[in-house]
C-alpha cells in the first residue's frame, strides 16, 4: 500500500487541485466538498470562512462549531486559516462499504446567530486494498465426463474499493484444459467460473494444480492469488438442481430469533449416493453468519441473531447444493426486512441556556434541539410538542431542527424555574414517543420594591424610657432575590423644636429596629411624626415609604406645682388675715395647683398636713379652699401657721407642700386707729397714705364713701377712749392681739365690699386691688385672683430696715377706675414711705 501512495504523491499538485480544492457548490443553502481518503490527519478540505461569508478570525466570535448526530466527528475547523480539516484518516470502505458514492453529512452552527448550514463532504476512493479471495485454496472435483465449455464456480473474490479501483479481471495459470472466465451483475459482485475447454481423462491426469490471479484497475495494478485443485472424479453425470434459481422472501425487523425464515430445495436425478444432496452458504460474511444459519440437510434457512431494519434493510445469500460425488449447483436467497415501530425518537439538544433574565422579550431562543427517528416511512415521521400552560413554544428550523424559544415577557417572581417536557411522538402504529426535560431558571431583574406591611404605623412609648432601647421594627417584603431583595432603611431628615430628628431616634438600616436616642418628655412634646424609607440593593434601586407616628405616654415625673399662694423672692411669708366674727365656713384662703403631667397623673388633691391650732381650719379635697372649720374664739393665737399637701394620683403619687400664715384680727377700726396715732413721715409725700387709700375707696361709690366715714368715726372715738398706745408712749407690750388697729374689722370691711389689702414688711410691694363687687363667699374674683398678693410678714431681725414705700395699685385696678382715681393712687405712693416705718414697728410687737 506503501509503494501506491508514493505514486499517488507524484500526481498530488493535480489531483489536489481537480478533487480536495472542489467546491461543487451550495445549492439550497447547502455546502459541498469532496476529499480522498487516507489522507492526514488536519488535511485541507475547504474554506469554510470562506463560502460562509466570514473572516477566519469571526469563526470563534460567532461561536461557529460542526453539529452531527455520528458518534465519530471526522472533520473539524481550523480557527486560524477558517477551513475544514480532517480529524483523521478516514477509510471509505470502512465508512461506506462499497456504496458507489460516499458522503458525510453534518450542519455548521453559527452559535450567536443560531444558524444552521447543511455540509456534504463526498470521500473519494483509491486503490488502497488489494482483491481477495474468500480462500486461499479450493478444490474443484469435476467428472471425468464433463462435456466441454462446461463451467464450474470458484470461491468468490472481494476489493473493497469501487470503480477503476475495484475487481476488474482474472487470469488462470498457464495449462491445457481449463481457462477462467468472470459472470458479472450489474453493480454487483463478480463471480470468477472455471471452464472447461477439453474432456478430462482421469486416468490420464487425476488431479489438476491451477492458480488463479485476480486484478482491480487502480494504478498501480492491485492483486490477489488462489490455488485451485482440480479433481476428476469418475461419471456421475447429474448434478443437484434447485426448484428455484432464486428465492425471495420478506420478513418483519422484530421476528424472534429461531424462527424459520424459507425452505430451499435442490434435487439430484442419480440414484444412491449421487443424489444424496447437502446444502450450505457460500459467499456468507461473519455478519451474516451471525445473523442467519442454514440446516445442511433439509435446506430450511433461520434467524440465529436479531434484525435491525435500521442496520441493513436487505440481505443476499448465496445457497449450494451438493450430491456426494461432489456436483453442485447453486440459487440465490434474497431476505427483505420489513420496518416495525420499533425505535422511540430521539432528541439531541445542541445548543441552549440554562438561564434568562425575566426581562427578556418574547422570541428569546432558549435551545435549539434536532429530533430524530430511525424508522422509516410514517415510523420515522416525528411532531413535536411542549405543554400549551408554559410561556414558550417552538419554532421548526432546518433540518429536523427546533428552536425553543419564550412566547410571553416571564416573572421570576411568579415562577422562577421552569421544567419543560419535550414530547416527540412519530405516527407509526403504534406510535412511540420520548419525553425530554429541559430545566431553565429565571434570573433575576430589580422590578418590585420593598413594601411595608402596613402604609402607616402608630408606636406608643412611655416617657423617661432608657437611651438607646428598641421601641419598635418594621418590616417589608422585597419578592426579588439576591441583592435586589437586600432592604435597607433609613430616616427622612427632619427637626424637632430646632433639633434634628437623628438625635432623637436612629434605625437599624439592616433590621428596620428603631432605637431612641434620648428619653422622652411628654412636658416637651406628646408626638413624634417619622418617615422610614425602604430602598432594595438593585441596580437602579427602588424604595418605598412609610409613615410612623410615635406617642410619648405620660408617667408620673411631675409633682404638683403650687400657683397660689407664692413666695415672694425676699425670704417673706405670706399672711392671710381672719376676721375673729368668721362663722365656720369662712372663706380664708384658696391654694392653687397645677401639674404638667396629664390624665389622672393630673388630677390633685389637697389636705391640711399640720395647723398650730387643730380643728381651726380645714381644706377642700378638690377646691383647696381653706374655710374655718369653727367659730373663732378670743383665745385663739393671732397668728395661725398652717401646712396644706397637695398630691397627685399617679403611680406612685407626688405631693408638694406650701406653709400659709393666718392672722387672725378683731376688727379694722382698731387697725386704722393704730395707722393714724403714728408720728408723721419724715416724707410728706408718704405721710397721707392711710387717707389717700380710705378717699380711694370711698370714690368707689358714695354709698360706699358714707358707711366708711361713719365707721372710721365709730372706730375712732372708741379709740380715743382706750388710748392704749399714746399711755405705753409707743410700745403695746400689754395690748391684746384682738385690739390691734381693729384688724376684724378691716377684714370684715374687705370680704363685705371685696377689696383685699396686701401689706408686707416691704412697703415697697405694697399693693391695693380693687376686685369687682358684689364678692360672696370667695376670697378672691376671678379676674383679679392672679395678680393679688397674701399679706407678708417679715420675719428675719431687718423687719424695722427703712425703705422706701409705695402703693400699687394693680394693672386690673388702673384699667377699671378713672384718670383722677389712678392719680390719687400716684399720690399715695408718694406718702407711704414715712408711714411705713411706724407701722411696721407695730405689727411687730403685735405679731413677733
Amino acid at each position: 500500500m506503501v509503494a501506491p501512495l508514493r505514486r499517488w504523491g507524484c500526481r498530488q499538485p493535480l489531483l489536489l487541485f481537480i478533487l480536495l480544492g472542489k467546491l461543487w457548490g451550495t445549492g439550497a443553502g447547502q455546502i459541498r466538498y469532496s476529499v480522498l481518503e487516507e489522507l492526514d490527519k488536519g488535511s485541507f478540505v475547504g474554506n469554510i470562512a470562506k463560502d460562509l461569508g466570514l473572516q477566519p478570525r469571526e469563526l470563534t466570535e460567532h461561536g461557529v462549531r460542526i453539529v452531527s448526530r455520528d458518534r465519530t466527528q471526522l472533520f473539524t475547523l481550523n480557527p486560524r486559516s477558517g477551513s475544514l480539516i480532517t480529524a483523521g484518516r478516514i477509510d471509505r470502505e470502512e465508512l461506506c462499504a462499497q456504496s458507489a458514492r460516499c458522503v458525510v453529512n453534518f450542519n455548521i452552527l453559527v452559535e450567536d446567530k443560531m444558524n444552521l448550514y447543511p455540509v456534504e463532504v463526498e470521500i473519494m476512493d483509491i486503490n488502497d486494498n488489494t482483491p481477495q479471495f474468500l480462500a486461499e485454496e479450493l478444490e474443484v472435483k469435476i467428472l471425468e465426463n464433463a462435456p466441454p465449455s462446461s463451467r464450474f464456480p470458484l470461491m468468490e473474490v472481494y476489493d473493497l474499493d469501487v470503480g477503476m479501483n475495484s475487481l476488474q479481471g482474472f487470469k488462470l495459470s498457464s495449462n491445457s484444459h481449463f481457462s477462467v472466465d468472470v459472470q458479472s451483475e450489474a453493480n454487483g459482485p463478480k463471480y470468477p467460473e472455471l471452464v472447461l475447454e477439453r474432456a478430462l481423462d482421469r486416468e490420464q491426469e487425476a488431479v489438476h494444480h491451477l492458480v488463479v490471479t485476480a486484478m482491480d484497475g487502480g494504478d498501480p495494478v492491485r492483486s490477489g492469488v488462489a490455488r485451485i485443485q482440480v479433481t476428476v472424479l469418475d461419471a456421475n453425470d447429474n448434478a443437484p438442481m434447485f426448484t428455484k434459481p432464486v428465492y425471495r422472501v420478506s420478513v418483519p425487523e422484530n421476528l424472534p430469533v429461531g424462527t424459520p425464515v424459507l425452505s430451499v430445495n435442490a434435487t439430484d436425478r442419480d440414484e444412491g449416493v449421487h443424489a444424496e444432496v447437502t446444502y450450505s452458504l457460500v459467499k456468507i460474511t461473519k455478519k451474516i453468519s451471525q445473523i442467519f444459519c442454514l440446516n445442511a440437510l433439509t435446506g430450511e434457512i433461520s434467524t440465529s441473531g436479531d434484525l435491525d431494519y435500521e442496520d441493513s434493510s436487505s440481505y443476499e445469500l448465496d445457497v449450494e447444493a451438493q450430491d456426494r460425488p461432489g456436483l453442485r449447483d447453486r440459487a440465490k436467497v434474497f431476505i427483505t426486512i420489513l420496518d416495525v415501530n420499533d425505535n422511540v425518537p430521539e432528541v439531541v439538544v445542541t445548543s441552549g441556556s440554562r438561564t434568562i433574565a425575566e426581562n427578556a422579550p418574547p422570541g428569546t431562543v432558549i435551545a435549539l434541539f434536532q429530533v430524530h427517528d430511525r424508522d422509516t416511512g410514517l415510523n420515522g415521521l416525528v411532531t413535536c410538542s411542549i405543554s400549551r400552560s408554559l410561556p414558550f413554544e417552538l419554532e421548526k428550523s432546518v433540518d429536523n431542527y427546533y428552536r425553543l424559544v419564550t412566547s410571553t415577557v416571564l416573572d421570576r417572581e411568579q415562577v422562577s424555574s421552569y421544567n419543560i417536557t419535550v414530547t416527540t411522538t412519530d405516527k407509526g402504529t403504534p406510535p412511540l414517543s420520548t419525553e425530554t426535560l429541559i430545566s431553565l431558571n429565571v434570573a433575576d431583574t430589580n422590578d418590585n420594591p420593598p413594601t411595608f406591611s402596613h402604609t402607616s404605623y402608630s408606636v406608643f412609648i412611655p416617657e423617661n424610657n432608657p437611651r438607646g432601647a428598641s421601641i419598635f421594627s418594621v418590616t417589608t417584603h422585597d419578592p426579588d432575590s439576591d441583592e435586589n431583595a437586600r432592604v435597607t432603611y433609613s430616616l427622612a431628615e427632619d427637626t424637632i423644636q430646632g433639633a434634628p430628628l437623628s438625635s432623637y431616634v436612629s434605625i437599624n438600616s439592616d433590621t428596620g429596629v428603631l432605637y431612641a436616642l434620648r428619653a422622652f418628655d411628654y412636658e416637651q412634646f406628646q408626638s413624634l411624626q417619622l418617615r422610614v424609607t425602604a430602598r432594595d440593593g438593585g441596580d437602579p434601586p427602588l424604595s418605598s415609604n412609610a409613615s410612623l407616628s410615635l406617642f410619648i405616654l405620660d408617667k408620673n415625673d411631675n409633682a404638683p406645682e403650687i400657683l397660689y399662694p407664692t413666695l415672694p423672692s425676699d425670704d417673706s411669708t405670706g399672711v392671710e388675715l381672719a376676721p375673729r366674727s368668721a362663722e365656720p365656713g369662712y372663706l380664708v384662703t384658696k391654694v392653687v395647683a397645677v401639674d404638667c403631667d396629664s390624665g389622672q397623673n393630673a388630677w390633685l388633691s389637697y389636705r391640711l398636713l399640720k395647723a398650730s391650732e387643730p380643728g381651726l381650719f380645714a381644706v377642700g379635697v378638690h377646691t383647696g379652699e381653706v374655710r374655718t372649720a369653727r367659730a373663732l374664739q378670743d383665745r385663739d393665737a393671732l397668728k395661725q401657721s398652717l401646712v396644706v399637701a397637695v398630691q397627685d394620683h399617679g403611680q406612685p403619687p407626688l405631693s408638694a407642700t406650701v406653709t400659709l400664715t393666718v392672722a387672725v384680727a378683731d376688727s379694722i377700726p382698731d387697725v386704722l386707729a393704730d395707722l393714724s396715732s403714728l408720728e408723721s413721715p419724715d416724707n410728706p409725700d408718704d405721710s397721707g397714705l392711710t387717707l389717700y387709700l380710705v378717699v380711694a375707696v370711698a370714690t368707689v361709690s358714695c354709698v360706699f364713701l358714707a358707711f366708711v366715714v361713719v365707721l372710721l368715726a365709730l372706730r375712732l372715738r372708741r379709740w380715743r377712749t382706750k388710748r392704749p398706745l399714746q399711755a405705753s408712749g409707743g410700745v403695746l407690750p400689754s395690748l391684746p392681739v384682738s385690739q390691734f388697729v381693729g384688724v376684724d374689722g378691716v377684714r370684715a370691711f374687705l370680704q363685705t365690699y371685696s377689696h383685699e389689702v396686701s401689706l408686707t414688711a416691704d412697703s415697697g410691694k405694697s399693693h391695693i386691688i380693687f376686685p369687682q363687687p358684689n364678692y360672696a363667699d370667695t376670697l378672691i374674683s376671678a379676674e383679679s385672683c392672679g395678680k393679688s398678693e397674701p399679706l407678708l410678714i417679715q420675719e428675719d431681725l431687718g423687719f424695722c430696715k427703712e425703705e422706701d414705700s409705695f402703693v400699687q395699685l394693680t394693672k386690673d385696678s388702673e384699667r377699671r377706675y378713672s384718670p383722677t382715681r389712678g392719680k390719687m393712687v400716684r399720690e399715695i405712693r408718694r406718702n407711704h414711705r414715712a408711714f411705713t416705718a411706724q407701722r411696721n414697728g407695730r405689727l411687730r410687737q403685735i405679731l413677733p
